[in-house]
Parts: C-alpha cells; structure tokens; sequence
C-alpha cells in the first residue's frame, strides 16, 4: 500500500503547550479529518509536518518523500488551504491566476477561469471586495487548478454557507476517487467529516487520543441513553465514558452491536464525531 503521509514521533515544544510524540500512517487516495478543541494542536501538527515551524521527528514522508532532504517536490504536488491565505487584498483572481502560473509547473488556468465561473467569483474584482466566504472560495479554485496530489485543509471551510459547503465535500469526494488524491482536513465542523472521512484523528491537549478508520469508529462505538441507576447493569469494559444529564445519562459505549444483542429493548444510536469529542473531553469514567 502507498502511503501520502508517515509521522513517527513528531513533537513540538511551546513554553505553555506540547504536541507530544504523533504517530500515523494515513493510506494514499483517502480523506483524513482531524479533529480536536481549540487549542489541541490541529494547526500545529499541520504546520510542522508542511516544514513551516520546526520540529522534532522521527520520520515524516508526505508522498513518498522526506521533508527534510526533498521539501520542494513535496511541496510542487500539494495543495494547502489555510483560514487565511494572506493574498494581496489589491489584486484581482486573474492577477493571482497569472503570478501562481509561475509558481506551479502545472497550472491550468482555463481550469482556473471555470472554477472561478463555478464559484460565481468576479475575476476582475480586487480581493479587498471580497467577503470571507468568496476568498474562501478562491481558494479552493487556486487548490483544484494545478493538479495537486495531497489537498491540506486547516478550518477552511469556515464562514461557508452550508450550500458551498456541501458542493465543496463532493468536490472533495470526487477528487480523492483517484486512487493518487489524498486530503488531510482539520475542522470544526464535525458533521463535515462525519460525510466524507475514511480516517480520523482526534487530537486532545497536544495528545494523539486515536487515529481510526471512520468505519470502524462507526462500527465500534454507541452512544446508550438510560437512567443514571442503570450504569451498575453495565460492564466497566464496554464503557469509554458516561455524562449524567439532568434526567438521565447519555453512556458512550463500545461493542455497540453485541450490546444491542444484550440490552435489546434498549436504542443504542451511532457515536458522531462531535459525540466522540465530547465524551472524551467531558465524559467521566465509570468505576
């Protein structure tokens, strides 16, 4: 199997935050979201695997190729999109087309032109005209237009309408069908990811928590509603977490289908990601 991304042992130290030791192996023509409260380390783990600040590692290949000793074809084949891309807010996206068509050996700007007309984006227009949303969206016409292998996303899809947001993951979808198209998404918006992921990693105060198939998690993990005296019928291994609630008691468990079998008058839902995060971060352990 070819891998688009082997981190071993990336760390990077603050004076008030670590990210400690991350460890994965993320498959070529999948889509991985990162997920993770504010302050988790998503955009520092990006930034460090892009070479942007530095850090310490074991090993880190991005396609196949180590970002120490071949940064620049790394870099000719990817495609990121951050919160902010920092353009010049006096051009105009035809200004951006021509200057990045000497950036990127293969840029397409017919292909550029059509995303900008896809995208309704006025082509003439200078980018300080332009709402958040549009800039967002030029980004991602400047990311589909020269033939990128690996698509890095940091909360781009931030201040989207959900309309934009569901034609962008079907973009996403249609663009990691090739078996070379990889994307690596960090966001928020977890219902995003829960559409399209095939991989997650949850990342918690600088930790790597787990790094899953999202079939798996699917499979694995449920989330059981009971009364707060029905936790003692429960195995303390089946159990990830449980948060008592006003009226009852909201229990992540794992084994979802046998327990079903077990507990068959009970309704035991699939865990979304948000779910995942929030008994992890919240959830207490039962004893």
């Amino acid at each position: 199997m070819t891998h688009a991304l082997v981190i071993e042992n990336l760390t990077k130290r603050y004076k008030d935050f670590t990210l400690d030791k991350i460890s994965f192996t993320l498959p070529q023509g999948t889509i991985l979201g990162i997920i993770g409260e504010n302050g988790s380390g998503k955009s520092t783990l990006i930034n460090t695997m892009l070479g942007i600040i530095p850090s310490d590692y074991s090993r880190l290949d991005i396609l196949g190729r180590d970002l120490k000793t071949k940064p620049n074809e790394i870099k000719s084949d990817l495609a990121v999109i951050f919160d902010d891309a920092g353009y010049d807010e006096y051009f105009t996206p035809l200004q951006i087309g021509r200057f990045l068509s000497y950036v990127y050996p293969n840029w397409n700007m017919n292909m550029f032109r059509s995303y900008l007309h896809r995208f309704g984006l006025p082509a003439k227009k200078r980018l300080k005209t332009f709402s958040r949303g549009m800039r967002t969206k030029l980004e991602f016409a400047i990311a589909f237009s020269h033939d990128p292998k690996f698509l890095i996303m940091d909360e781009a899809t931030n201040g989207l309408d959900p309309i934009f947001r569901d034609e962008i993951l079907e973009l996403l979808r249609e663009f990691s069908e090739e078996e070379n198209h990889t994307v690596l998404i960090a966001s928020h918006i977890t219902s995003d990811l829960d559409k399209i992921a095939d991989y997650v990693a949850f990342l918690h105060q600088g930790k790597l928590l787990f790094f899953q198939p999202y079939d798996k998690l699917q499979n694995e993990y449920g989330i059981l509603t009971c009364k707060n005296s029905f936790l003692c019928n429960l195995n303390p291994a089946d159990v990830v977490f449980y948060r008592k609630e006003e009226y009852n008691c909201r229990v992540l468990v794992k084994n979802r289908f046998a327990l079903a079998k077990i507990f068959q008058d009970m309704e035991i839902l699939p865990a979304t990601l948000e779910d995942l995060m929030l008994f992890y971060t919240k959830g207490e352990k039962l004893k």
